[in-house]
């Protein structure tokens, strides 16, 4: 094999990788719909559409809608947790790590978040409680655990923050970043590299600012 045909077989092989599976399209499509319309204003049918398939040959994939939304909301939840502690991970094997880069890289990873998955954040703040018992406690479960490795952060790199006072730091910030959804439209922002420079910049602000106050 020559070394373009190689390498046009290698892109293929990674582009097999990295499209997503039928499962990622319905979950994707799922999210924006129901973030745009309510969980009760979207039918299976207008999923299926979405992703061109029959709402019927949805159920070869989910039960209902009901496990869409549980997959989307504890998905998100355990995905942000497992990108939070590989950062850590990641930064304490590096000989350049420090306290400040390891609380960039966090800030880092959940603008990504913020900025690429609006819909989620729509979710959570609107049909949480529809999910049933288990998956809502596994949800809180797993925030409450992603919080944590923020506040181990926040503090290695202010000593003198409290407990608490870096507890509800981090929840403020993670507010701040999570109002995403009621930015403008993005088309209208000052694009995504200038965005995400200006939330990372206020993140900061708000950990530098509890740190003097303390």
């Amino acid at each position: 094999m020559s070394t373009h045909a190689a390498d046009r077989a290698a892109d293929r092989a990674i582009s097999r990788v990295a499209a997503p599976t039928r499962r990622e399209q319905i979950l994707k499509e799922a999210a924006r719909l129901f973030a745009e319309r309510g969980f009760h204003g979207v039918g299976v049918d207008e999923i299926g559409a979405a992703v061109g398939i029959s709402g019927p040959g949805l159920y070869r994939h989910f039960p209902g809608k009901d496990a869409m939304l549980a997959e989307l909301l504890v998905g998100i939840s355990e995905r942000l947790l497992d990108g939070g502690r590989l950062r850590v991970s990641e930064e304490r094997a590096s000989p350049d790590s420090s306290p400040e880069a390891l609380l960039d890289a966090l800030i880092e990873g959940h603008i990504d978040f913020a900025l690429d998955d609006r819909p989620l954040i729509t979710l959570h703040d609107r049909e949480l409680d529809r999910l049933r018992d288990t998956d809502r406690k596994r949800v809180r479960r797993l925030q409450r655990q992603y919080v944590e490795v923020w506040v181990e952060a926040v503090r290695a790199l202010y000593p003198t923050l409290g407990e608490n006072e870096a507890r509800v730091t981090v929840h403020a910030v993670f507010g701040l970043l999570n109002s995403t959804p009621h930015m403008a439209r993005p088309e209208a922002l000052p694009g995504r590299a200038a965005t995400a420079s200006l939330l990372h910049r206020l993140a900061r602000g708000a950990f530098e600012a509890a740190a003097q106050d303390d």
